[in-house]
């Protein structure tokens, strides 16, 4: 997606299950590129994809880029890393909701929804929506695939909580794991 990514002015994000790339840190992103070694058992180059995520990441800090990102509360929740580096995950998200070109939305357990969310998707510009799976990348350019997606992305940016409100969220889940991590 790479590609993709560098020529959209507007990203947007929706995951359910696990932190986008792009907000990753080192110690997440090894966690999950593990678990693709061993579950597709491809070659056991981690390290380099890490480098490589990073780098990605530049992308947060051109002033000509525009991201909005909405997760799940199950998002910040899912043990996909040891404690201490899903602590060091949350609390980036809390740095990165406060960069200019970058809206952080969490959508609470508490919350209603008024379409479930179904898979993880990203929309680039109004041009693609790319949907990960297991197996494939799909990469939707229909005008009228883009625009359900577009449709689906507004209605759960509506329920989810942003700035103060979203940051608490974290700050909750944070002091839950972090009591957890204690025992």
């Amino acid at each position: 997606m790479g590609a993709h990514e560098s020529g959209a002015g507007l990203i947007r994000a929706f995951e359910a299950t696990v932190i986008p790339g792009l907000l990753q840190t080192p110690e997440y992103a090894r966690g999950r590129l593990a678990q693709g070694v061993q579950l597709f058992g491809s070659p056991d180059d981690i390290d380099e994809a890490v480098r490589a995520r990073l780098r990605r990441q530049e992308i947060l800090y051109k002033r000509d880029k525009r991201f909005h990102f909405v997760l799940t509360e199950a998002a910040l929740r899912f043990r996909l890393c040891p404690p201490e580096a899903m602590l060091g995950q949350l609390d980036r998200l809390i740095a990165l909701s406060a960069l200019p070109n970058v809206r952080l939305g969490i959508i609470g357990f508490d919350t209603p929804y008024g379409v479930a969310p179904w898979h993880g998707f990203w929309i680039l510009d109004r041009e693609r929506v790319v949907v990960e799976t297991y197996s494939a990348e799909l990469n939707l350019a229909q005008p009228k695939e883009v625009a359900l997606y577009e449709g689906v992305f507004d209605s759960l940016a509506t329920v989810a909580s942003y700035g103060r409100a979203a940051r608490a969220v974290i700050t909750r889940v944070i002091d839950d794991l972090a009591t957890d991590a204690a025992e």
